[in-house]
């Protein structure tokens, strides 16, 4: 069996740790990064630290603030367009995924000067490695900071599209749980449950491997031990910390084993609701296993185990099923909608999602196949 593990090539965690981005550009030789952001973070002061450090130090940064959840092509081509205006020579992705993600489309825009990001979408089509890119993330869930993958809404029709290519591998990640303090319980248990999402869907994986099995499993007991801490406290730094080390470790392994049905199912309504990403996986995650379960019996009840039930006396069948049972409990728990007609979907949207979620990128790595029928029935399950 051979697989490939690709990684960035320097990741910082810790407290304070997003301080040492400065001295890792000068050793790179930058001078005009492009800081890539939401409005909320500008706002709310979490840039300030890092710009001081950078114009301190003689760079200039440019900021662009107007990523928004779930961000789309036009999004994506305006980042471009600032970062080209100033004459950038780096790029910083600072924020949750939807700030990462868009800093990785201006990398492969860059990279590739005759292409549109819809041009780029799927699997390997980017080729190139574009500018420097440093990833900052301030949520412990979508470990964009450590993958190859970026997702962004094509517009013209209504679908996310995934960008997979390890050209877009950030050069330096950075997990810092301090940017992390006081996030909302809402964003941090949407963001935790995004993160076991990744952990549960690679060991499942038909690609997993005994690397991929490790992370995983490693990550599955972090998250489910310490999400419910950083969400009943969010200036818990410990809890905070270990959720970095979760979803960081939840990244090394879907960044190799692949996904499956939980991503492709959610980017769908993500697209055509701009509902956020980690609530859409959380809500489809107990679904999509319950699907998956019979195919994987042994998997869940590691899975179980890993989330601290107790499977000693129960039969494999058993021992699985408490797996998908834990999983609904932790999302209860920390506050997780139960379906997405509270987040207003209807039955009648569900048609169009079918075809986008078959042909996904991440369908291919789901641990068994499902007919069109079985789609529809785990959206009517989720509803």
């Amino acid at each position: 069996m051979s697989f490939s593990l690709c990684l960035p090539k320097i990741s910082l965690s810790g407290p304070g740790c997003v301080l040492e981005v400065t001295p890792f550009l000068q050793r790179s030789g930058i001078r005009r990064p492009l800081l890539v952001t939401d409005p909320q973070l500008l706002k709310h002061g979490l840039v300030d630290a890092l710009l001081a450090s950078l114009r301190e130090a003689g760079l200039a940064p440019t900021v662009f603030d107007a990523v928004r959840p779930n961000p789309t092509d036009h999004v994506a081509e305006a980042a471009l367009a600032a970062f080209r205006e100033s004459d950038g020579d780096a790029i910083i992705g600072f924020g949750g995924g939807s700030s990462i993600d868009t800093a990785k489309a201006v990398r492969a825009l860059v990279a590739n000067p005759d292409k549109r990001v819809h041009e780029l979408a799927g699997v390997g089509n980017i080729g190139k490695c574009g500018p420097l890119l440093v990833a900052i993330t301030t949520t412990a869930g979508t470990a964009a900071e450590v993958t190859s993958n970026a997702v962004i809404t094509d517009t013209a029709r209504h679908v996310k599209m995934v960008l997979i290519d390890a050209a877009i591998i950030p050069d330096l990640a950075v997990n810092d749980p301090e940017l992390m303090l006081g996030l909302p319980a809402s964003i941090t248990a949407a963001t935790g449950i995004d993160a076991l999402t990744h952990a549960v869907e690679a060991y499942v994986s038909k690609a997993a491997h005994p690397l991929t099995d490790h992370s995983a499993l490693a990550a599955i007991r972090l998250i489910a031990r310490h999400l419910p801490q950083a969400v009943d406290d969010g200036k818990d730094l410990e809890a905070r910390t270990m959720m970095c080390h979760g979803q960081f470790l939840a990244g090394m392994a879907f960044n190799s084993a692949g996904l499956g049905y939980v991503h492709s199912l959610a980017h769908q309504p993500g697209a055509t609701h701009d509902l956020p990403h980690g609530v859409c996986n959380a809500i489809l995650l107990p679904v999509v296993s319950e699907f998956n379960r019979p195919h994987r019996e042994e998997r869940f009840a590691a899975i179980a185990q890993a989330m601290g039930g107790q499977t000693d006396g129960l039969s494999l069948e058993e021992a699985s099923k408490l797996a998908i049972r834990l999983i609904r409990e932790l999302s209860v728990r920390v506050g997780i909608p139960k379906g997405f007609a509270e987040l207003g979907v209807k039955r009648e949207d569900i048609a169009a999602w079918i075809r986008p979620a078959q042909e996904d990128p991440c369908t291919g790595c789901a641990p068994v196949a499902a007919s069109d029928v079985e789609v529809e029935n785990l959206y009517l399950k989720a509803l």
